[in-house]
């Protein structure tokens, strides 16, 4: 008994695979996947304010305020009620409240100014704030230590 070969020209050939290899595509979500978990939390980056201490009383608020905190190197941030805070020039600072303000009148609008810094940017600061329409501008410090 012989084994029979198939010749070469008989017609059979091999069937593609119609299979789709996914292993490169899940090594590169893998990847990513790392990538957004390393840099997620460096994303909420902050802007320390050391606020001047005092003795005032605090206020009671109903409304959630607008704040704008000016940094030390006069770098201005806007957070508009229970918004996210954001880094504003001064025209944006303007419209923004102003939009906000015609939408809510009687929400307070406070500065937090850095007390290392310069008092003049805190003062333009208010003078933006009152240009947008803002009735009444308070300003943020910290209690005493005792």
């Amino acid at each position: 008994m012989a084994m029979s070969t198939p010749a070469l020209g008989s017609g059979r050939r091999r069937r593609a695979m119609a299979d789709i290899n996914v292993v490169p595509y899940i090594d590169v979500m893998l990847v990513l996947l790392i990538i957004f978990m390393v840099t997620a939390p460096l994303l909420n980056l902050g802007v320390d304010i050391e606020l001047p201490k005092s003795d005032a009383a605090m206020l009671e608020q109903q409304k959630e305020p607008i704040l704008v905190s000016v940094a030390q190197d006069g770098a201005m941030y806007l957070t508009l009620g229970i918004g996210e805070r954001e880094a504003v020039d001064a025209a944006t600072l303007k419209t923004k409240v102003a939009a906000f303000i015609r939408q809510n009148p009687q929400v307070p609008v406070l500065v937090a100014g850095d007390g290392r810094g310069n008092y003049d940017t805190v003062y333009q600061a208010m003078v933006l704030l009152q240009q947008a329409g803002a009735p009444r501008v308070g300003l943020m410090s910290q209690p005493l230590e005792r």
